[in-house]
């Protein structure tokens, strides 16, 4: 029974200065990287004519090693495995690949292009923009509620006053709506504006004002909103890292002073 409680930290240690070298996450991304280029070849119909049975195995090994990969870490951290959003997002995603593709669960063959995301966690500086989008989002309804009452006012205005000049575009309140959607991206907004100015000389007016508020002014809140998440994170990463090498040398401190104790304790008269 000792011997089995020594032997368990000691392999536990073992896998985890496995699993947090680095060149072990460079060889899971090269995996990963792998799988997604034959997942890509797999849609070519000449390819999986060709190669079917090599990209399958290759796509089986993958699996496989995903599936080690989070085995050792979970026996490594154990109950903090799900402590670590990273962490239950892999699993997830993984776990999706391993239900039966068949039956009603047919579909969700096509989701093992979602392992191609593990590199979202894989890699630090994808994990800091995913974080800061998510920090983003309460901010971002707000500026979604403001986008959306512009479009709606837009689309009443340009209903009234284009309707009978371009049913095809402001014919009905759902058509405005659309063209002007259209038109905020800035894409193919000057034929529109020109067919309408044809009968309204002054539809310039308009378009110009509506550009001006909803392409300029309101999307770039939506940047500002998301930079602003961006720097808050990289701040937050940096005060985490700057903790974690502060509790290192502590521990060294305090080690040293152990040790320090214990030989003065043994060359004591």
């Amino acid at each position: 029974m000792t011997a089995i409680q020594v032997l368990g930290p000691t392999q536990r240690e073992r896998v985890r200065t496995l699993i947090e070298d680095p060149r072990f996450d460079t060889a899971i991304i090269l995996v990963i990287v792998l799988n997604a280029i034959t997942l890509g070849l797999e849609t070519s119909p000449a390819m999986l004519e060709r190669y079917a049975s090599l990209l399958h195995a290759f796509d089986r090994t993958a699996l496989g090693i995903f599936i080690v990969e989070l085995g050792l870490r979970m026996f490594v951290y154990r109950r903090r495995f799900f402590h670590d959003q990273w962490r239950v997002f892999d699993f997830i995603i993984v776990g999706i690949a391993l239900l039966p593709a068949a039956g009603i669960f047919a579909v969700l063959r096509a989701m093992r292009v979602l392992r191609i995301l593990r590199l979202v966690s894989m890699v630090p500086s994808m994990r800091v923009v995913v974080s800061a989008l998510l920090t983003a989002l309460p901010g971002m309804g707000s500026i979604i509620g403001l986008m959306g009452i512009v479009l709606y006012v837009s689309a009443v205005l340009a209903t009234k006053l284009f309707g009978s000049i371009a049913p095809e575009f402001f014919g009905t309140l759902a058509a405005s709506a659309f063209t002007l959607f259209q038109v905020m991206t800035v894409e193919g907004w000057p034929d529109i504006a020109r067919g309408v100015m044809v009968q309204s000389p002054y539809a310039w007016i308009f378009f110009v004002s509506y550009l001006l508020v909803a392409t300029f002014m309101v999307l770039n809140l939506f940047i500002a909103v998301v930079v602003n998440a961006m720097q808050s994170q990289v701040s937050k990463d940096l005060e985490g890292e700057a903790e974690m090498q502060t509790r290192m040398i502590l521990d060294e401190v305090r080690a040293i002073r152990r040790e320090l104790e214990v030989l003065r304790g043994t060359t004591k008269p």
